[in-house]
């Protein structure tokens, strides 16, 4: 196996040096990038090297293809890290990559597409044995269609943009007076936010959880599951907070579905990391999509498995075999994430700016994934997480006590952030 001299990370925040972490224990040289807006970033300090590729504005910076295609050819970078967000579901991006002899740290541009087509998605996983929400064969091209297809499977239905995520050109219909301003909105949100609008239609589940499994591929048929993740609790479609294992699952159940979902990605060849999302209602599981890419809360899934996701990222995109089989896996205790937002817990208004003060919490089974530090200022360019707890116990229990404790000791000030509502949250 011939690991990788120097690799750039594609991305900012938290996220970065993350993955520089796993580089640096890997002994591998870090590259980062960043915006004029985050010269003063922590991932930027700790690096190797940095290289400025723009603006603060994403569509200059980190979202430059070229600007990262420079950055790589003047430090000589083998291989580009994306994180997650930005360009990380970019097949395009992946290709050039490709074409220029750069590593990209991810799926094939094969699977990033097709995955990213949640009409394709959708098919593709049916072939392969995955249970799919019941919906239309395919893109619903007009409200006539649209009544047809929602009367024939019985409101309430939702009406979901093709190429969409983040909850945007996604609309409930629950009777017929209701189907054709929706689907209407639903394709004009679609094509504003994603420059397609084509819908499709699936049947509404009233009081589903969303459950995801971790899968990880070599690429030539080897993949196994991590188990899943927990991440019912969100906010417009956003996940608040995600745990490992699901309170609702038992180990057949959580055997099972990942036994389907890793023989489906054996089956494809995928490669690298991924996760398979799920609505799940009375003891039923719904394939919702597809994430080609490291999950926000991929840590969750590292505390009870004690396996480090980005170091196996990189040594499955080195061309090595997993490192671990289904059998190794074993999973130990509970763990759960709070997203850290730099926003108003009530309003949700962002708020960017100097952070005065700092103070993190600790003890066992306590991490902290973050950034920031005291007087780094808050862009308000950006997404708004700041930082990522995570918390591990013993048991659930043990595992909510751990972060009450822990919301209390967390102390950031100069910002609004979001820190009293996971307080509030807990109490109920």
């Amino acid at each position: 196996m011939e690991m990788f001299d120097k690799i750039l990370i594609a991305n900012r925040g938290e996220i970065a040096l993350r993955i520089q972490r796993a580089c640096k224990e890997l002994g591998i040289a870090t590259v980062a990038v960043h915006s004029t807006a985050d010269a003063d970033a922590m991932h930027v300090r700790l690096a190797d090297e940095s290289v400025c590729i723009g603006p603060p504005r994403a569509t200059d910076s980190y979202l430059n293809i070229p600007s990262l295609l420079a950055a790589c050819e003047i430090t000589g970078a083998d291989a580009i890290h994306p994180g997650y967000g930005f360009l990380s579901e970019n097949a395009r991006f992946a290709e050039i990559l490709e074409d220029h002899g750069i590593t990209f740290i991810g799926p094939t541009s094969e699977h990033i597409r097709t995955m990213g087509d949640k009409i394709a998605a959708k098919e593709t996983v049916k072939r392969l044995g995955i249970p799919v929400v019941p919906g239309s064969d395919g893109g619903v091209d007009s409200v006539v269609e649209a009544q047809s297809v929602a009367s024939a499977m019985g409101y309430p239905v939702l009406i979901k943009a093709a190429s969409g995520g983040g909850g945007r050109g996604m609309k409930v219909a629950k009777s017929e007076a209701e189907i054709e301003d929706a689907f209407l909105t639903a394709r004009s949100e679609a094509k504003a936010a994603f420059g397609d609008d084509t819908v499709y239609i699936e049947k509404y589940l009233q009081k589903p959880r969303h459950i995801e499994i971790q899968v990880f591929g070599d690429g030539r048929g080897g993949a196994i599951h991590l188990g899943e993740r927990d991440c019912s609790l969100q906010r417009r479609h956003q996940k608040v907070l995600e745990e490992a294992p699901s309170p609702a699952l038992n180990d057949e159940a959580r055997a099972k579905i990942g036994k389907v979902v890793s023989d489906a990605m054996s089956a494809m060849c995928y490669r690298g990391a991924g996760t398979v999302e799920f609505l799940y209602e009375n003891g039923e599981f719904y394939f919702i999509e597809m994430n080609t890419r490291l999950q926000v809360e991929h840590p969750v899934t590292e505390m009870i498995t004690g396996l480090d996701l980005v170091i196996e990222q990189i040594r499955i995109a080195s061309g090595a075999n997993l490192s671990i089989t289904q059998d190794d896996i074993s999973f130990s205790g509970h763990a759960i994430e709070c997203r850290i937002n730099a926003e108003h817990p009530r309003t949700f208004r962002p708020s960017p700016g100097e952070i005065t003060y700092w103070h993190p919490p600790g003890g066992l089974g306590v991490r902290v994934d973050s950034g920031a530090y005291q007087g780094y200022r808050i862009p308000p360019y950006y997404d708004s997480l700041i930082g990522k707890l995570i918390v591990h116990g013993k048991t659930r229990n043990e595992c909510l006590m751990r972060l009450r404790r822990c919301l209390s000791e967390f102390v950031i000030d100069g910002i609004d952030t979001t820190i009293p509502l996971f307080s509030e949250l807990l109490a109920q």
